[in-house]
């Protein structure tokens, strides 16, 4: 396969990849920004969210929803601007990040779990549920930093990626929103998921910030194939495009602020032989 090619650079860093109304949204994190941007490479910033964005999704009336992450708090973009969709400081237990929303506009948001850059010990985290009428709930628990998040098309499976035990995590996703039966999905040891997406046959993309790469993964673990992105980090991955078959890629040379005033994040994209399948 050939190598990835750049859409769009000059970005402090990119994460939280969506293929929304023919355009390629996605959060910047230290310019505070949500932008979109088309196959041209023609970028458009949507809103800014001083608190950090980072996972995105829309609510069915086609309403976005956004993180911001360092408030712990999900926003909603209305015509007259932001509004709080949701506070979550009473289940994140450190900054918030990557999230899905299903069909009927619930949303499940990770969160770091701890300060763990500080050297503070890593901390099991709360997935938190988060209802159309701004309901917080808990999700789900004692995950290894909650991260990129996938739902499958037939509504009936969430899967996410624990950063920190190198697994991808299943549960039965109910009519009601509720999850259950707990199960790994997938080990993908030495991979370290961040954030993820699901293809129609079943298998996901899964990037490594780490390894500097994206593999696409069955379940049970068997990696079916790997792209390298060279000597940057793969912090996110969405399929997209006219026919859902081109892989978009957040990459950065590092993570935090000193890595993001190089502004060396990009999106990058490659061609893949199945397209998109689920949510987000």
């Amino acid at each position: 396969m050939a190598g990835t090619q750049v859409l769009l650079d000059g970005l402090t860093f990119p994460e939280g990849p969506r293929w929304h109304e023919g355009r390629l949204w996605f959060s910047d994190f230290y310019s505070h920004r949500v932008v979109a941007v088309d196959m041209n490479g023609d970028a458009e910033t949507i809103v800014e969210i001083p608190g950090q964005p980072s996972g995105l999704g829309w609510l069915p009336d086609g309403r976005l929803l956004a993180v911001s992450m360092t408030d712990r708090k999900l926003l909603r973009l209305e015509h007259g601007g932001l509004v709080e969709h949701a506070d979550l400081s009473a289940i994140a237990t450190f900054h918030c990040n990557d999230m899905v929303v299903d069909s009927e506009g619930r949303a499940y948001v990770g969160n770091f779990g701890s300060d763990y850059s500080t050297g503070e010990p890593l901390q099991a985290a709360k997935l938190a549920r988060v209802d159309p009428d701004g309901g917080v709930s808990v999700a789900a628990e004692g995950l290894m930093f909650p991260n990129g998040a996938v739902i499958t098309p037939d509504g009936g499976t969430l899967i996410i990626g624990e950063t920190f035990a190198r697994c991808l995590t299943a549960f039965d996703h109910a009519a009601d929103g509720s999850l259950s039966n707990r199960r790994v999905w997938a080990n993908i040891e030495p991979h370290f998921p961040d954030g993820i997406c699901l293809d129609a046959e079943g298998a996901v993309w899964v990037a490594d910030p780490r390894g500097n790469c994206v593999v696409r993964v069955a379940e049970g673990g068997a990696v079916l194939q790997e792209i390298s992105t060279g000597d940057r980090g793969a912090f996110a991955c969405m399929l997209g495009g006219e026919d859902r078959r081109t892989l978009f890629i957040c990459t950065a040379a590092g993570s935090g602020e000193v890595a993001a005033a190089k502004r060396s994040g990009q999106i990058e994209f490659v061609r893949v032989d199945d397209p998109h399948a689920g949510w987000p």
